[in-house]
């Protein structure tokens, strides 16, 4: 437990005695002895704490920004450095894509690109959402990390077909 010095104000009052009153922060004195020039001392000596507390959360800020902004980007190459690493583009012969977040395995002539339409196999949640049958997506990107089982793409969506 730490104990704080208890000031009193110390000048002497009309008996001769010191005065008893605490005084706190600033102050030098109590209410009923300071003088003009002892508030101004006080009142200079509090703004001057303010502004340098101010100043110092500022800068505490700052720095913590930028050490934020900098942990932001070696996470963002320490990702990209393993997904480097641990993306795979065929599997058996079959070329591997991202369709949205899901990955699938292309059997069909030619190679897929990015931007590719194509005709994904109906599951529960699509058959709920978009009825029965194929459904039309968007290759978004060219390999994958997932390392489950991938469904197999349908085939290349036809052109003009709006579905999805």
């Amino acid at each position: 437990m730490s104990t704080q010095e208890q000031r009193t104000c110390g000048r002497p009052t009309r008996s001769g005695k010191p005065c008893r009153v605490r005084i706190y922060g600033s102050d030098v004195a109590c209410g009923t002895h300071a003088t003009d020039e002892d508030r101004a001392v006080a009142a200079a000596h509090r703004r001057g704490w303010s502004e340098g507390y101010e100043q110092g959360c500022k800068s505490g800020a700052s720095s913590a920004q930028s050490k934020i902004e900098w942990l932001e980007r070696r996470v963002k190459e320490l990702e990209q450095r393993l997904d480097d690493a641990t993306r795979v583009y065929e599997i058996a012969g079959d070329q591997v894509v991202e369709v949205g977040r899901y990955a699938y395995r292309w059997r069909g002539s030619g190679r897929l690109e990015v931007g590719d339409r194509v005709l994904l196999p109906e599951n529960y949640v699509s058959r709920m959402k978009h009825g029965p049958g194929p459904t039309v997506g968007v290759v978004s990107a060219l390999g994958t990390t997932y390392r489950g089982e991938i469904s197999f793409i349908v085939g290349r969506a036809p052109v003009g077909k709006a579905k999805a």
